[in-house]
């Protein structure tokens, strides 16, 4: 059960994540069983709500059920039953469109690896022969999803095991969660030069050129119809934190929150904090140390502008997600 007052979460709003209901341990697998993702269910669960969908129960197959297999036929790859042939690809992408009203105010997916309706990459596909052909099909489902909402953040369960990836995919939530809520709201050219502001590090930390081309659209915000303003903002967001981000643009982002601190700190602690960038530089620290580091100078300071920086904290501490050091 999820607690009333969960932590601090950088002022975001609760994002509404997509997922393959057998992830969160609904028995819907083809097996009749499941397979519960703890990362979701133990950790992330206190902080998002859950959309859940399995498009093989929605389309009406029982558990169990026959095993499913993408085929390629007539240069397409269709979602096909072992048992009788049966092609079930055109009614499983269908399910995206039923929930795309619900969907549209969604923050982020997450998909089973390895399905037919789901999978994202690398699925197998057999000819009609049932010879393999192909190692880069996608799930019915999972292509449609993706089609339909190309700015939404979506990852694989299995790739969640990587800590990067995890990270980056969690970040991105949250980040669109924001994104996200401002737009629904009655905005001015002032709150997006706010938003872009406080995302000024985190958008370096992945894409300098995304960063440049993001400001350029905030600068234009008051001679742009609105919705002109938000379509062309939220697709050059999205692309610049899609861009995954390395350990030396890190220690880029980081020297830049350092640069607007360091007038304010003695020999003693700019030597620490440096030291804890450089640490991190030479995979000798986890990136928790830096940002803890500046995120307390930066209170204790009163520097708002880097206090305020989404990077320093762009979903809650709890989760645990910058701690390791090999990544």
């Amino acid at each position: 059960m999820k607690p009333n007052n969960p932590p601090e979460t950088t002022n975001a709003p609760r994002p509404l994540v997509g997922v393959s209901s057998c992830l969160l341990g609904a028995p819907v697998r083809h097996n009749g069983g499941h397979s519960r993702h703890r990362f979701l269910t133990d950790e992330l669960d206190r902080f998002v709500d859950w959309l859940p969908v399995c498009p093989e129960a929605e389309i009406g197959l029982g558990t169990p059920r026959p095993t499913l297999r993408l085929r390629r036929r007539e240069e397409q790859d269709r979602v096909v039953s072992n048992a009788d042939g049966a092609d079930h690809t055109d009614a499983l992408a269908s399910i995206a469109d039923q929930h795309l009203d619900r969907l549209r105010e969604a923050d982020g997916y997450v998909l089973k690896n390895k399905s037919p309706s789901c999978g994202l990459f690398a699925l197998p596909v057999a000819g009609e022969e049932g010879q393999r052909v192909s190692g880069s099909g996608r799930g019915a489902f999972a292509d449609r999803l993706t089609r339909l909402l190309p700015s939404l953040p979506v990852e694989e369960q299995g790739r969640l095991m990587d800590a990067s990836l995890r990270e980056w995919f969690v970040e991105r939530v949250f980040a669109h969660a924001r994104l996200r809520t401002l737009f629904a709201g009655d905005w001015r050219p002032k709150d997006l030069v706010d938003f872009h502001t406080r995302h000024k590090l985190q958008l370096m930390a992945h894409s300098p050129e995304g960063y440049r081309e993001t400001g350029r659209l905030v600068a234009r915000a008051g001679e742009r119809p609105r919705q002109w303003t938000e379509e062309a903002y939220t697709a050059a967001f999205h692309r610049a934190l899609a861009v995954r981000t390395s350990r030396g643009k890190h220690a880029n982002a980081l020297q830049h929150a350092f640069g607007m601190l360091s007038p304010l700190l003695d020999d003693g602690r700019r030597h620490d904090l440096l030291a804890s960038i450089e640490d991190y530089r030479q995979e000798r620290a986890p990136l928790s140390l830096p940002t803890a580091l500046l995120r307390h100078h930066c209170g204790s300071e009163e520097v708002p502008w880097a206090r305020d920086q989404t990077y320093l904290r762009p979903y809650p501490d709890d989760l645990r997600l910058r701690h390791a050091v090999a990544v």
